[in-house]
């Protein structure tokens, strides 16, 4: 299982939410690249970048904090957080992103997202299916859909998605573990996803769990920045699935 620490922006700064509420803002780092460095230098390989003004916006807003970290380290980073047009998504790729995260752009344009999928190939382009309540939400989770998070999985994989990013908002940033029961669900109705476990991870025991769930990956914010989980506990661990 990969595991995949994020850094999200706003106003260039890296920050926290809890539940996706832009008003519990924390700044962890006023360096994102700093951070980003240190991840590295623990033997991390991956980055999940969110742009969290580009989320409320109507288009990206922070490449150049994804280019300056895809510049300076080896980090292989997906980058979310409002790309909504064709333009974005360019910006995005020549800024130095290796695959990038569709969220709201899959519920409010799914013809475009399609021709991404199409143009990139599966490899590239993520799904992001954030949930409330089985429902999945979007522009930043300031709404919901109405659509049910697991048909939407399961259409879009039909589409040639393999990648999915499921974020239990419920959980997020609360620091009160991940939804094994809700990921457990997702594996075994969109059989063959490759599913990346994120919101909630509050401590190192649950890495374990999430990877006998047959999770893919998992991103760990908060439970980082506040000391729950060290650097040094990653690197260990990563080190432990390379033999």
């Amino acid at each position: 299982m990969r595991i995949i620490p994020a850094i999200d922006i706003i106003e260039g700064k890296c920050v926290r939410l809890s539940k996706g509420d832009y008003n519990t803002k924390i700044i962890y780092n006023e360096n994102p690249l700093e951070v980003a460095k240190s991840f590295e230098a623990h033997g991390i390989e991956y980055l999940h970048l969110v742009d969290l003004d580009g989320a409320k916006s109507s288009q990206i807003v922070n490449y150049k904090i994804l280019e300056q970290i895809a510049t300076q380290t080896k980090l292989k980073i997906d980058f979310g957080g409002g790309l909504k047009s064709d333009s974005d998504l360019k910006i995005a790729f020549e800024s130095g992103a290796n695959q990038i995260t569709g969220g709201s752009i899959a519920v409010k344009n799914r013809e475009l997202f399609e021709k991404w999928i199409a143009e990139y190939g599966s490899d590239k382009i993520i799904l992001g299916a954030d949930a409330n309540n089985e429902k999945v939400a979007v522009s930043g989770w300031l709404e919901d859909s109405n659509e049910d998070l697991i048909p939407f999985i399961q259409n879009y994989q039909s589409k040639g998605i393999k990648y999915v990013i499921c974020t239990d908002i419920a959980k997020d940033g609360m620091l009160e573990g991940p939804s094994f029961d809700l990921y457990a669900k997702i594996l075994s109705e969109a059989k063959g996803i490759k599913l990346i476990a994120s919101g909630g991870i509050s401590t190192f025991d649950e890495l374990p769990r999430l990877a006998e769930l047959g999770c893919e990956g998992t991103i760990i914010g908060k439970a980082i920045y506040e000391g729950r989980i060290s650097l040094k506990q990653l690197k260990n661990y990563i080190l432990s699935m390379n033999y």
